[in-house]
């Protein structure tokens, strides 16, 4: 069955969050019936299949200033789509999701999300999962499924071709 979580908003970091067009009550997190992850936050969205979910846990209490909006982590490049600061899932990935903000991609994203423990739930349930709690570095696996690119929601992606060598005059 496909799941819808909402996001848990504290309007006073709408600030943090506004500029990225979020919408609360329409943006959130989708779990669909035939495997995909998919985590929308304004003009961003993250989407990858849940076979390249490596686990996921519950985080709680973070600083206002590192959860509000959408933002990559200096220590670990994990990526936030943050609407408050008392809880999240940090959802691990196999293979790293790229993103606007990190080419080389995510190895994390933490969605702040109203019924964490619900999501966490829902992620562990996918058969092919082997959820363990660890730190916030993945392992990455050879069965691992490709990672989706982070798009703008109301742009089409963009086919990228690959590096020509330049030609020396």
């Amino acid at each position: 069955m496909t799941e819808f979580f909402t996001f848990a908003v504290d309007k006073r970091l709408a600030p943090f969050w506004l500029p990225f067009g979020f919408r609360p009550g329409r943006d959130g997190v989708t779990v669909t019936d035939d495997g995909i992850f998919l985590a929308r936050f304004g003009f961003l969205r993250l989407e990858t299949p849940l076979g390249n979910i490596d686990e996921a846990h519950v985080t709680r209490d973070y600083r206002w200033w590192t959860a509000a909006g959408a933002r990559m982590s200096l220590a670990d490049k994990g990526l936030t789509f943050g609407t408050n600061r008392s809880a999240g899932v940090c959802v691990h990935f196999r293979e790293p999701v790229p993103s606007p903000l990190r080419r080389r991609g995510h190895p994390a994203l933490t969605v702040t999300v109203t019924d964490v423990d619900g999501l966490t739930a829902r992620l562990q349930q996918k058969p092919e999962a082997s959820l363990s709690r660890r730190s916030c570095s993945p392992q990455l696996s050879e069965h691992a499924l490709a990672p989706v690119v982070v798009v703008p929601v109301d742009l089409p992606p963009v086919e990228v071709s690959p590096l020509r060598p330049a030609h020396h005059v």
